[in-house]
């Protein structure tokens, strides 16, 4: 029997019970769309904040007292970081005076929580800080789009200038131009000099509600001291040159800061930098365990399905045993037989596979519906399940396949 007469039989065997097909393959679409649905949600998210968190791009990293926020699985000693000196301004300008391998270094400063006002107009007291220098857009990827950044010079003289974020821009000037206006800002006026281009995250950040001000009007409005009394510890950005140079400017970067910070060759950094890539994988790492869960709960709905199967095939060679003795006293061999149930049971189980890939594609994805995040579809993840499925289907198949091929053909004729 040739492959594709043994493939329209097989299709027209599983089409003929049309309900209890329907029943057997609750179990493998509910096994796949379990583990395409979870890896979809997770790969959405995943685009998503590896786009997101590409923010220092791939030149740029940072360095700074607290390790960063995001997603780590390391434990760390806060009271022992608190215990650290602050990383400062001059820590930050020793590095531009001694590493050659950067070119920008940026120091920064941030206090949450501000309302913005002008002329009786005001933004909700949630947009965010930042005392900087004029390397925060290049160091952040987020530039200026109408009017100047902060100067040097801004920062040299304490000039009280402010670039609004497009969010706030928005909300106070909707029908003017807010270059030259003077804003409050927890009652201290601020002359706006630019605004930031929309920078939207689907993450629940607020990169339009932030406002950039010289570094040193930070420090002369708010103090060197958090409220807490503690000493405030800048961020310090640092923009290699190129690429292929960011491995060394961070060697070089640690070692200026160790030998400025007067850290002992047996002791460890008392700072920590962290680029794009880490956070990244930091997320993937945090999000390995919800896969492996959904992978695991998925293989063992399959291989339940797959019992269920093997019971229906068994039933099946049982039903068709006279036909199977027809077939064999006409000549058919042991290995059409064979070839045929295994061709049943894989499509059977293929079938499931389908509808769950598709079901799991689209429950992935609601992800993306209630949020701002961008559609994807893993196809990689659709072909590894229709892998299993296929395995299933084998597997299972297998047994009732090889005792529909054992059959003798006068005891199958017999058979009533």
């Amino acid at each position: 029997m040739r492959f594709t007469e043994g493939l329209k039989m097989a299709f027209a065997a599983v089409g003929a019970h049309k309900l209890r097909t329907a029943l057997t393959l609750v179990g493998v679409i509910a096994g796949v769309a379990a583990i395409i649905g979870t890896m979809t949600g997770v790969s959405v998210a995943q685009h998503q904040m590896e786009s997101e968190l590409s923010v220092l791009g791939s030149t740029v990293f940072q360095a700074q007292k607290f390790p960063p926020r995001g997603f780590q699985n390391q434990e760390f000693d806060f009271r022992k970081i608190a215990r650290w000196p602050p990383l400062t301004v001059e820590h930050a300008q020793a590095i531009r005076d001694r590493v050659p391998t950067v070119d920008l270094v940026g120091a920064e400063l941030w206090h949450f929580g501000v309302r913005v006002s002008y002329r009786g107009e005001s933004t909700e007291p949630n947009c965010i800080i930042c005392g900087g220098t004029p390397e925060y857009p290049e160091n952040n990827t987020h530039y200026v789009e109408l009017g100047r950044n902060i100067s040097a010079e801004d920062v040299r003289v304490a000039r009280p200038v402010v670039v609004l974020g497009f969010a706030v821009a928005n909300r106070l000037f909707p029908f003017i131009d807010p270059v030259g206006k003077t804003v409050k800002i927890d009652g201290r006026k601020y002359t706006v000099v630019g605004v930031f281009c929309e920078k939207k995250s689907a993450l629940g950040g607020n990169f339009d509600n932030y406002l950039l001000m010289p570094i040193s009007v930070y420090v002369g409005n708010y103090g060197d001291r958090d409220p807490g009394g503690h000493e405030r510890s800048v961020n310090i950005t640092v923009h290699a040159r190129s690429p292929e140079l960011l491995d060394e400017a961070m060697e070089q970067t640690r070692a200026v800061l160790r030998a400025e910070r007067g850290v002992s060759p047996r002791d460890p950094d008392n700072f920590y930098f962290f680029t794009s890539d880490s956070q990244i994988k930091a997320f993937n790492q945090a999000s390995a365990g919800i896969k492996t869960g959904a992978f695991v709960l998925g293989i063992v709905a399959l291989i339940v399905a797959g019992i269920g199967i093997m019971n229906i095939m068994l039933v099946s060679v049982t039903e068709r045993t006279r036909e199977i003795g027809i077939r064999k006293a006409l000549g058919a061999k042991r290995r059409a037989i064979l070839l045929q149930f295994l061709l049943e049971a894989v499509i059977l189980c293929n079938i499931g596979g389908l509808v769950g890939v598709a079901a799991g594609f689209g429950l992935g994805n609601l992800v993306a519906v209630f949020t701002e995040f961008e559609v994807h579809v893993p196809l990689e993840w659709a072909l590894i399940g229709l892998a299993f499925c296929t395995l299933v289907g084998l597997t299972a198949g297998m047994w009732p396949a090889i005792r529909a091929s054992r059959l003798q053909p006068i005891e199958a004729l017999q058979y009533e």
